[in-house]
């Protein structure tokens, strides 16, 4: 399988090359304009194939694209190559805004071609293990809330930004029921200084049937962190990192973790999300159900960023 990766950067590097330099049945060509990286990366990972410009891949014979530039360049680079036909995997979000998120789904539909997202936190293995699949989860089952916090330190933005680049992972983890619109939604935030130009903190929860959802963020914390917090029927789960969280239940507190020795990235999706992405390619096809909410997740954050610039002006 030979595939493209556009934008080899920071996340890139940290995060997808160490897996897929490592696949034995998959090929890799590099694309980016830093031809510097360009030549360092392929020197370290022995990769051959090489182009600055993404528009010159169509005579590269790929099977596969992956898009790891910047949010801004998402569209316009995912749109060359679902008009082409080719599978289609772009780092979270897909843009900065919802309508540009629909029309790329229009088109990966009308070409009849998957268009995958990259949220690995759907794949976490520790919280699926015990918390069931939450990529699939069925709200009436005795799911009765879920709180995802993810904080940082001294980083408010504004808001677009902080939204769809950041907040969108616990905004996504929570969203099991695909919930696009404000509906039923109780939204809070915070600002920095006086003059709400820099978002620092956003809280949003709904109620599906029985289950709460919580989304946080707080980007002016003590630390960098992440807590996810789980309950149902006499039994809650606390996480406080990917490989280790507390079960309690009968009274009583235990730990749990997952093997020793697991990878880091293994811990944090990104394994299981390459394998599911590869599995996507081959099949050509990608689930309804995960199209429904990987686009409402951007509608929903859209709508918070609408309700949040209306609170500004009030």
């Amino acid at each position: 399988m030979r595939i493209a990766i556009v934008g080899i950067g920071d996340i890139a590097q940290k995060a997808y090359l160490p897996i897929l330099t490592q696949l034995n049945d998959v090929e890799l060509i590099f694309c980016t304009r830093n031809n510097a990286t360009l030549q360092k990366l392929a020197l370290q990972y022995r990769v051959t194939t090489l182009y600055q410009d993404y528009r010159q891949l169509s005579k590269a014979n790929i099977d596969a694209v992956m898009i790891h530039s910047s949010t801004v360049s998402h569209p316009e680079i995912a749109a060359y190559f679902l008009q082409q036909g080719i599978p289609t995997f772009v780092d979270k979000p897909l843009a900065d805004n919802a309508f540009d998120c629909e029309k790329l789904y229009e088109l990966a539909q009308a070409k009849q071609v998957p268009l995958y997202m990259g949220f690995n936190r759907r794949f976490i293995p520790l919280y699926n293990r015990h918390l069931g699949d939450l990529q699939s989860v069925n709200l009436a089952s005795p799911l009765l809330s879920l709180h995802w916090q993810k904080n940082r330190h001294n980083l408010p933005g504004n808001i677009r930004d902080f939204i769809f680049d950041d907040f969108i992972h616990p905004l996504d983890s929570v969203n099991l029921d695909a919930k696009s619109d404000l509906q039923g939604v109780h939204l809070t935030s915070q600002f920095k200084g006086t003059q709400l130009a820099q978002l620092a903190r956003l809280d949003v929860q709904w109620q599906s049937n029985n289950t709460l959802l919580h989304a946080s963020m707080n980007r002016l914390y003590g630390i960098t962190c992440e807590h996810v917090s789980a309950s149902f029927e006499n039994r809650a789960y606390q996480f406080d990192s990917f490989i280790s969280g507390k079960c309690l239940q009968d009274k009583q507190t235990s730990l749990i973790q997952l093997e020793d020795w697991t990878p880091m990235l293994t811990a944090k999706g990104f394994a299981d999300m390459i394998d599911d992405w590869l599995s996507v390619v081959q099949s050509g096809k990608l689930k309804q159900s995960v199209i429904d909410r990987n686009l409402s997740s951007h509608q929903l954050a859209e709508a918070i960023c609408g309700k949040v610039q209306q609170l500004i002006k009030a």
